[in-house]
């Protein structure tokens, strides 16, 4: 029983192991020392254990103050299924033992529909503290309320000629409605997913392994009705890096003042987490928490299933806001310390450029000498440190998947310096050989959330974000199929006149940004267009365009030179682009950009038509959990190497 609600049967396979584990206790109360024979019985997918002796469950990965009870269930209350209490159910198994031991069940039910329940007098009885249990027959048990409300009942519909077991008793049954087998059997774990929290997580420290719960569930969901067949099972594991880490104790509260303490309070155990990610004394200690917290996790789940590791077992990461910025720095292994001397060069860079004494010229001259100096010897150094013991990875396992949920990870990379290149590659930003696949999940109206396409090739925030199907979407195209399109803005006067946007054509590979969409607007017009039909939406919207890309064919390095005047200063500036020469204005007046990106990265939920959307904008930040569509999209790229195997396979029989 969980979070006090009703009781849950396991699944078969969960129940007998349990069951096993409990006789072996033997008869009577376990004695001192007995306790530890027993061991505890991995249940719900390896997630949980329970304790026999003191029936209760416990979670493996995550702590939970509160223990979850575990009943063994005797007899049942007819309808709901729900338990009897322990004390009162052996109780009543004690006695129909004693009275019906080596009594042959009624095979044939003929009996029981000729003569009703009302008519037969009781065979048995048993008095309980509030209750009574009454025999009818062997497998006609009801138990009846001894409250005085009931008894007023009772002798009413008894006056009127009913018999007490259809007024106010209950039927019992021994034994559970489903039959426990083996069969009913968890599939193996062969893709485990870390689900990471973001900030505020100081304020609620439960939250991450509910909404990780709900993911789970949602999951599951998604799970049975669409991959079914498929031979991946995805397990979600949370990743609960904040409650460990004691910061500045209580500096920080000290320092707070007293009015508005609440919202104060709020933005403590929140926002200050960015801060504290931002200070060079604190941010160690945050990524070595949550770095720590994987390798850990991932180590207890190999050793708990051997096999993961031998079959090929994957492993993808969920993160949320601040917990993205703080994984890519773990994965990346990015320091402060790399900005500073990139900083450090550019001064002497600098330095270079201007005039200066002689005097100066000969310090400088000898500083760069002592600087040689010291890096020769810190290489010696670390050359002798490597040989001596190799520096273990920063973690433990290869990321298949890193999927970024309401991430503000573009900000923190473009205030590093990341600039959009020439090369359509995630390794711009994330190389593939430390993390296969990267994918930015935001919601249009998620105010913590960036986009990350435009930060390895500066035309994508002309293009739309990919808009993640909804789950019910009936045969949906295929991402990888989905051909990129246009935010095509509406004509709306802006503050660059229209002969100045004309004479500054910039070079294709650079290609333009856009005049972007007015703050009105919302980002998925796109989105609403597929639901409104794209033909009607886009009349209101001046013509909205769905322009394709067109891949060139002819792949041979031209120059190109373009004319930048205006606030470039007249400077002639080289390109170099694959594609043919000058390229066609494509129908928007723009050029057609040639590069493309290999993979899409940006996936925008759609947004619903009701809402309102500064309500959505308080509330979207953390709708990423319970979402279905979301659920769907996370499962799509990570079964779908054993989704195409198994169309190939389908395909190689017919």
């Amino acid at each position: 029983r969980e979070d006090r609600k009703t009781w849950k049967p396991f699944i078969g396979y969960d129940s007998l192991r349990i069951e096993l584990a409990y006789r072996s206790l033997g008869p009577g109360e376990p004695r001192e020392g007995e306790a530890a024979a027993v061991e505890p019985v991995c249940v719900r997918s390896g997630l949980y254990e329970v304790d026999v002796v003191n029936a209760e469950s416990y979670p493996v990965y995550w702590n939970q103050t509160e223990k979850i009870p575990v009943m063994r269930g005797q007899w049942f209350i007819d309808g709901t299924w729900q338990p009897l209490e322990e004390e009162e159910s052996n109780l009543i198994e004690q006695e129909h033992l004693n009275r019906f031991r080596g009594q042959q069940l009624q095979e044939s039910f003929d009996m029981e529909v000729s003569k009703p329940v009302d008519g037969k007098e009781a065979i048995h009885s048993l008095k309980l503290s509030r209750n009574h249990v009454d025999w009818h027959s062997v497998d006609e048990v009801y138990l009846y309320s001894d409250a005085t409300t009931s008894k007023i009942a009772r002798t009413v519909t008894q006056k009127l000629g009913f018999s007490k077991a259809s007024s106010s008793g209950t039927r019992l049954h021994r034994g559970y409605v489903e039959e426990a087998t083996l069969e009913d059997k968890p599939p193996q774990t062969s893709h485990i997913v870390f689900v990471v929290h973001g900030i505020g997580q100081k304020m609620d420290q439960g939250r991450i392994i509910k909404n990780t719960a709900m993911m789970r569930d949602t999951a599951r969901k998604i799970e049975e009705k669409y991959f079914s067949n498929l031979a991946t099972h995805v397990e979600f594991l949370p990743v609960e890096w904040r409650s460990k880490l004691t910061l500045d104790g209580d500096t920080v509260d000290s320092i707070t003042p007293d009015k508005v303490r609440g919202l104060r309070d709020m933005l403590n155990s929140s926002a200050m987490d960015i801060m504290y990610y931002t200070s060079p004394l604190y941010r160690d200690e945050l990524v070595k928490g949550l770095q720590q917290e994987l390798n850990r996790l991932y180590t207890l789940f190999c050793s708990r299933n051997p096999e993961f590791e031998e079959k090929g077992g994957k492993v993808s990461i969920v993160s949320h806001s601040l917990g993205c910025v703080i994984t890519y720095d773990i994965m990346t292994g990015w320091n402060p310390v790399r900005l500073y001397e990139q900083l450090l060069q550019k001064e002497e860079e600098e330095l270079e450029d201007r005039w200066m004494s002689y005097e100066e010229q000969r310090l400088l001259e000898e500083l760069y000498i002592t600087k040689q100096r010291l890096r020769e010897i810190e290489e010696r150094l670390h050359g002798l440190k490597a040989s001596t013991i190799s520096k273990p990875p920063v973690l433990k396992f290869k990321v298949e998947n890193f999927f970024c949920m309401g991430s503000p990870l573009a900000v923190f990379l473009a205030l590093r310096g990341i600039r959009p290149g020439n090369s359509g590659s995630q390794d711009h930003i994330l190389p593939r050989t430390i993390c296969n696949r990267l994918l930015n999940i935001f919601h249009p109206t998620d105010p913590v959330a960036y986009r990350l396409e435009p930060l390895i090739l500066k035309h994508y925030s002309n293009i739309s974000p990919v808009q993640i199907h909804w789950y019910n979407t009936a045969n949906p195209l295929p991402y990888d199929h989905m051909k990129p399109s246009f935010l095509n803005p509406t004509k709306e006067p802006t503050s660059v006149t229209d002969s100045e946007s004309v004479s500054t054509v910039p070079s294709p590979t650079t290609s333009p940004v856009m005049v972007r969409r007015h703050y009105g607007e919302s980002i998925t017009n796109i989105g609403k267009a597929s639901i409104l039909g794209a033909a009607s939406i886009g009349k209101g919207l001046g013509g909205m365009l769905f322009s394709r890309f067109g891949r060139s064919s002819t792949t041979t390095p031209q120059t190109l030179e373009t004319g930048k005047d205006g606030a470039e200063g007249g400077d002639d500036k080289k390109a170099t682009t694959v594609g043919t020469p000058p390229l066609p204005h494509s129908s928007s007046g723009f050029l057609e950009p040639t590069v493309e990106l290999e993979h899409r990265i940006d996936f925008e939920l759609r947004e619903g038509l009701v809402e309102s959307r500064y309500w959505s904008a308080v509330t979207s930040h953390t709708a990423y959990w319970s979402s279905l569509d979301i659920a769907l999209f996370l499962l799509t790229f990570m079964c779908k190497h054993d989704q195409e195997d198994t169309d190939k396979s389908n395909l190689d029989t017919i």
